[in-house]
């Protein structure tokens, strides 16, 4: 009988696992409580309605129907029985493997605040960007006619927590939404006084990057008009306000970036992991005690060549699932024990507006329209197929060109669109659950 492989998760490092093992004499299960691969650095364009959903997600049956050892299921794990070598299902069923491969991803964290997640809308899902962006148009239509000016004010107040890439990349979009794209667009609101606030604990805006780089990012912020407020702690979110410091900012819109926890992988298999609930696993990538369970991507913490955890960020995962692949290959192989898995940082961009981003790759750093071109012909590339990679492109050159974004659709109707009073009305989704 052929080795069963079980992977569970079809982020980017389960996906590469899966490629990884193709010709290989083996059975594989891949699980996913969603039938989609989602390309989640681009998710907070669908969010800002800059693309489509269908643009940076594929169904996870069409990447793999050429490959007929390979068994698609979507399901939603609930545990691990370790001892008997099975997934547990959320409904019953179980599915034994012989190799498991857990890349269950990541969900939001808001630091002992679990009351804030109906206020603070994370974003890590389809779900949640389209919520996102429903809440970000349907202020300004709430906004167009609203004669409260109080009222008004707090609908055109948009506050991002967390200064990392996606928070900065949000903040910048927002802004040029509106202000370049919706004016011409409303009647009775001028959408270019919007506030966008960009809100972080730390002393910096992209904090893993150099200072001269995040420094040119903060200037850049500002002369998008985002307010950027640093070394303020958020202390409270509700429905219709935000609190830092000692400052309580009415708003009606809250995106929280500032922080994430790890599936719980390592409570079902009783696995040592960090204070974010990262597995900490060992040099080949397994589980400890479990030689026959690696652990990649966001469920894991992984050091990289200069002794810090690697980032939790696509290359990562990628280069993580091609190493698990490899092993496998080698154990069927019976070869030797192979080398320990060594992650090699490629760089690290982020975008701020249209024409302007930040990259460091180390060795070279770059900043303004040159680092933007590369920012969006990195991420073209890493699309899967061409026509999302076309479609992509014209899309960016129509806003770059135009300032029109083309995803500026608020799918629901107006009576089942989630607000902050009511965040569990009809059209509320609640997905910040784990993958997996």
């Amino acid at each position: 009988m052929q080795q069963r492989i079980v992977v569970v998760g079809a982020g980017f490092g389960g996906l590469e696992v899966v490629k990884g093992l193709a010709g290989a004499p083996v059975d594989i299960t891949f699980i996913d409580r969603r039938n989609h691969h989602l390309f989640q650095p681009l998710l907070y364009q669908v969010a800002t309605a800059s693309l489509a959903t269908s643009e940076i997600a594929w169904p996870i049956r069409s990447l793999v129907w050429d490959r007929p050892g390979v068994t698609t299921v979507l399901a939603n794990v609930t545990g691990v029985d370790a001892k008997r070598r099975l997934v547990l299902l959320e409904d019953g069923a179980t599915v034994p493997y012989d190799t498991l491969v857990l890349a269950t991803g990541a969900r939001h964290a808001y630091f002992g605040h679990d009351e804030w997640e109906p206020y603070a809308l994370g974003l890590k899902t389809l779900e949640d960007a389209t919520t996102i962006r429903r809440r970000i148009l349907v202020a300004f239509e709430r906004a167009e006619q609203e004669a409260d000016p109080e009222k008004q004010a707090a609908l055109l107040t948009f506050v991002i927590v967390g200064a990392g890439p996606t928070g900065v990349e949000l903040a910048g979009t927002i802004a040029e939404l509106a202000r370049d794209t919706l004016p011409r667009e409303f009647r009775n609101i001028d959408t270019g006084r919007a506030r966008v606030v960009l809100i972080e604990a730390g002393q910096r805006v992209l904090a893993g990057f150099p200072e001269d780089l995040s420094d040119y990012a903060l200037r850049s912020l500002r002369k998008l008009g985002v307010e950027v407020e640093l070394g303020r702690a958020v202390s409270d979110c509700s429905a219709d306000s935000v609190t830092y410091g000692d400052i309580r900012l009415a708003t009606r819109t809250i995106i929280w970036v500032a922080g994430v926890r790890a599936s719980p992988a390592a409570e079902w298999l009783g696995a040592p992991a960090d204070r974010v609930g990262r597995i900490q696993v060992m040099p080949d990538l397994t589980v400890p005690g479990h030689p026959e369970i690696f652990a990649i991507g966001d469920t894991v913490t992984v050091n990289g060549p200069d002794g810090k955890p690697a980032p939790g960020i696509a290359p990562a995962a990628k280069q993580e699932g091609r190493y698990v692949a490899a092993v496998i290959k080698q154990r069927l192989r019976g070869d030797a024990e192979p080398q320990p898995f060594h992650y090699r940082h490629q760089g690290s961009l982020a975008q701020i507006g249209k024409r302007r981003a930040v990259i460091d790759f180390g060795w070279m750093r770059l900043r303004g329209a040159l680092a933007w071109w590369l920012w969006g012909i990195a991420h073209i590339y890493f699309l899967i197929g061409s026509r999302a990679r076309l479609s992509v492109a014209i899309n960016w050159l129509w806003v770059h060109a135009r300032n029109q974004r083309s995803a500026r659709l608020i799918t629901q109707g107006e009576a089942q669109i989630e607000s902050p009073e009511n965040p569990t009305a009809k059209g509320a989704v609640k997905a910040n659950s784990p993958l997996g």
